[in-house]
């Protein structure tokens, strides 16, 4: 991934949302909530204003004007300047045409299920996966409820997040069938481990020896 001069993923959502108009930040806030993209992408609200200051500092918006509204304190409102347009369309090319491989929190939980035992978990797995399946149908009415009235060219990320949500609790209930029955080779081995501390000599091996 590129490096680049503002590199929090904020700024990408503020030169998405000054794209449509100029703003100031307390709409471009209201602007991104409405839409959920702090659903789509990690945002830290608190640091809001200063992400705009460094994309004013770089170029990537200018102040326009300054508006006071009855007793409220005076909004400078921003717009997208050329090199943000250039740099929010960089951004965007790199995003979809680079996959993400940074490993996942799960996988490094995954790479580590010897440190519990397997009853344990089974546990785990099957309150992960009613987490799954209860996110997977929430997610679900709501890109449905959205359909209707929403063009599919603005819901594809709903999309890609439901795809990721039927994948990943697929895998998990498989994982647990076999944790559950019995059938996942080495669970015998995997439970003595636990309870003794000794490591079978054919695991001991692999752990040793790493994965190729």
């Amino acid at each position: 991934m590129k490096r680049r001069k503002v590199g929090n993923m904020l700024g990408l959502a503020v030169l998405s949302a000054l794209l449509e108009r100029p703003m100031h930040p307390y709409e471009m806030a209201t602007v991104l909530r409405e839409r959920g993209k702090d659903g789509d992408m990690k945002i830290k609200w608190g640091s809001l204003y200063t992400v705009v200051g460094n994309l004013e500092k770089h170029g990537f918006v200018e102040a326009v004007e300054s508006v006071r509204e009855g007793a409220r304190p005076e909004r400078t409102i921003y717009r997208l300047t050329d090199a943000g347009r250039a740099e929010l369309e960089d951004w965007v090319r790199e995003l979809l045409g680079e996959p993400d491989f940074e490993p996942p929190k799960f996988r490094a939980g995954l790479s580590l299920l010897p440190a519990l035992g397997p009853d344990t978990v089974a546990e785990l797995l099957g309150t992960r996966l009613g987490a799954l399946e209860e996110r997977l149908l929430t997610r679900a009415e709501a890109l449905d409820g959205y359909r209707a009235e929403v063009p599919r060219l603005m819901l594809v990320e709903a999309e890609y997040e439901l795809a990721l949500l039927r994948a990943e609790a697929d895998w998990v209930r498989a994982l647990l069938h076999d944790l559950t029955t019995g059938a996942m080779p080495g669970i015998d081995a995997w439970r003595h481990f636990r309870e003794t501390g000794q490591l079978p000599e054919d695991l001991g091996a692999f752990a040793e020896g790493g994965r190729e």
